[in-house]
């Protein structure tokens, strides 16, 4: 990591910084002023919020995690705010209804687990972790109204959501219109120099740089981050979506969701996430794909092994990619594959009840087609039988198709 000591760096090195800095960015508010920040040589405060509405932290929430690292590198103080404060507001981004705040124990568990996990991605010598309920938990009735005083009705309806729901008769509780001028305000009190947010949070950021600038202070550079699809490709990554890879799931898991996605989500997925896989690196292997000189199979192993030793180390992330090659090139040791119990019936259970069973199938109607289209492997032999029964003591591999599998033991109920 680099050390800062306040000497102005060189416009080579801040072209090099910018580079890095803007790797996979949606936007930067503003490029000339970051560039100014940086030319002074000094540690910049880059500050990015988390509202800890779930207790776990996806590979969604390492977008935002992956840039404040990369400031890190560059010699950088990081600010990781828990939103303490404002997750009991409910953040409205995005949201056609009111979310519901959330208690005060709720936002506790869920910040202790964020404190736990992000250390996984950021350097913790170089990381504040703060709490935004640390100035706002001692301000008044009258702080607050003197801080609504800033914002005008017409300005916040400004805000794409907020237009949307009073266009079309949806209600707005006023306590949303607090959400932006307070997380605004977290940029006063932190004396941020860049504030990360993801695209979905434009009108949230800016507000910092407003509230900075009428408190008298140079205002923040804002920097937003696309938001990641999750590994249905479609929707933004989510848990209740179900398209998320958690960051403290198994080794096991992370490879095998993440060789799951699509080619050209890989791609999005390396700009965004991968320290190792440089922007060449990846146009290279490409084009390598698209003259069919490499498998985007083995290049896409190589970025799940990554993110698996990010979170878990390198013998864990070796374990789960022999335990895949196993389950799916018949290569190698499938003990090394995690050993999954399912409970079933004592009398037994037939095979698609345990797929479904297995979490390998959403329907036994489902199973029964897999069965039919010659998709189901048991310990790589293709079923056909439905009728095939399985007795508690069995423990094998469950497959359907080549990506979907689970090595199970099975055991009776009660």
């Amino acid at each position: 990591m680099q050390q800062l000591n306040g000497t102005p760096l060189t416009d080579d090195q801040v072209n090099d910084a910018l580079a890095l800095i803007g790797r996979g960015a949606e936007e930067i508010l503003k490029r000339e002023e970051l560039a100014a920040k940086l030319k002074l040589g000094r540690p910049l405060r880059i500050k990015a919020g988390f509202d800890p509405t779930a207790p776990d932290l996806h590979l969604g929430h390492t977008v935002l995690l992956n840039k404040l690292r990369q400031f890190q590198e560059l010699g950088h103080q990081v600010i990781f705010l828990i939103g303490d404060f404002t997750g009991r507001i409910g953040d409205p981004t995005g949201k056609n209804v009111t979310r519901k705040p959330l208690s005060e124990d709720d936002v506790m568990r869920n910040a202790e687990t964020y404190k736990q996990q992000v250390f996984k991605v950021l350097d913790k010598d170089r990381t504040e972790v703060r709490f935004n309920s640390e100035w706002f938990g001692n301000k008044t009735a009258a702080d607050m109204i003197q801080l609504a005083s800033r914002l005008t009705v017409a300005r916040m309806l400004e805000r794409d959501d907020f237009s949307k729901r009073y266009a079309s008769n949806q209600p707005i509780a006023i306590h949303e219109f607090l959400y932006p001028l307070v997380q605004g305000y977290d940029s006063v009190a932190l004396e941020a120099d860049v504030e990360l947010g993801g695209t979905d949070q434009r009108f949230n950021l800016l507000m910092g740089r407003n509230l900075q600038e009428a408190d008298g202070k140079s205002p923040q550079v804002v920097l937003m981050m696309p938001l990641m699809e999750g590994i249905d490709g479609v929707q933004k990554m989510s848990k209740s979506l179900g398209n998320y890879i958690g960051i403290d799931e198994p080794a096991i898991d992370i490879v095998t969701k993440t060789m799951k996605i699509s080619d050209d989500l890989m791609f999005k997925w390396i700009d965004l996430l991968s320290f190792n896989i440089s922007i060449d690196q990846a146009a290279d292997a490409k084009a390598q794909i698209a003259s069919g000189t490499l498998n985007p199979r083995d290049f896409k192993l190589r970025f799940a092994h990554e993110l698996a030793e990010r979170f878990h180390g390198t013998e864990a992330a070796n374990a789960a990619v022999q335990g895949w090659n196993a389950a799916v090139r018949g290569e190698g040791d499938l003990n090394q594959l995690p050993l999954q119990t399912v409970q079933i019936p004592a009398e037994g259970i037939r095979l698609p009840a345990l797929l479904t069973a297995a979490g390998l199938s959403a329907s036994n109607g489902e199973a029964n087609r897999k069965l039919k289209e010659g998709a189901v492997r048991v310990d790589g032999v293709v079923q056909s039988d439905s009728q095939r029964q399985f007795e508690p003591g069995f423990e094998g591999l469950l497959a359907i198709g080549k990506r979907n599998f689970a090595r199970v033991s099975l055991v009776a109920k009660g």
